[in-house]
């Protein structure tokens, strides 16, 4: 069956990814609703779809065909329990937060139509590596139908559902540990001499490569490492290597299901 009303409960940053995904493939619906308190979040969201309706209430937004919970862990029993009477056994649910499992969203709506997925913001340009998990009920048929639904959202795969939360750390979350380290590599760029069309065409060009040699080349990574005798900032790795491990495990542990 064809999903023809999806219905958002959270309007931030990941249901704006969702909705970029689906304008930029032509993905439409017949009905889209955002129930979102938040009167700035909204009217921002609205001005860049204005085709989208306000639900009035999280209620009203699980109406549809498919409901997105595009909450935090920390108010998801709250969400629950306001659209457990709305939620009925045709409605699929999709929960895009971490920590809370399956079997306590299933068991808190009484459905089992339950889908989990940790998206990447790269979904925003339809490129994100998206890990998917499913209630144990579900069938091939159900399966292939909502891959089919979020197919514009880049690369989607079904995983156990334990595994969410490592994607989490190192997907999802994944670009903003280097993210800022770019961008200030284009102002370093700059400062030696090179304009900013030309910082831009050497970073992004040479950091494509890097990619590729890493994981492409067949060496190890201290053979890759090697490849370069000077290391600049060498003296910091430790340290930073300490952040990595104390701030994302820390973190992990922290949102584990």
């Amino acid at each position: 069956m064809k999903t023809k009303t999806i219905g958002f409960i959270g309007g931030g940053r990941i249901t704006k990814i969702f909705l970029q995904a689906f304008q930029n493939k032509k993905v439409a619906f017949e009905n889209v609703k955002v129930f979102e308190p938040n009167s700035e979040t909204l009217s921002a969201l609205k001005d860049l779809f204005p085709e989208i309706e306000a639900a009035e209430s999280a209620q009203d937004a699980a109406k549809q065909e498919l409901v997105v919970l595009a909450v935090h862990p920390p108010v998801m029993a709250e969400t629950l329990a306001a659209i457990k009477d709305v939620v009925t056994e045709d409605t699929r649910v999709l929960s895009l937060a971490p920590k809370v499992t399956i079997e306590k969203i299933a068991g808190a709506l009484g459905s089992s139509k339950v889908v989990r997925m940790i998206p990447n913001a790269t979904s925003f340009i339809n490129k994100g590596y998206n890990p998917v998990a499913f209630h144990a009920e579900t069938d091939k048929k159900a399966k292939k139908s909502f891959m089919k639904l979020v197919k514009a959202l880049g690369k989607n795969f079904e995983v156990a559902e334990n595994k969410l939360e490592g994607y989490a750390i190192v997907s999802a979350m994944l670009p903003t540990y280097f993210w800022f380290q770019w961008e200030e590599m284009l102002k370093v760029a700059e400062a030696t001499g090179l304009e900013e069309k030309e910082a831009k065409k050497t970073v992004e060009a040479t950091l494509k490569k890097s990619l590729s040699i890493f994981f492409k080349s067949g060496m190890s990574a201290d053979e890759v490492k090697d490849l370069i005798p000077v290391k600049p900032i060498g003296e910091a790795e430790e340290q930073i290597k300490e952040i990595y491990e104390t701030k994302l495990l820390g973190l992990y542990e922290k949102i584990k299901a």
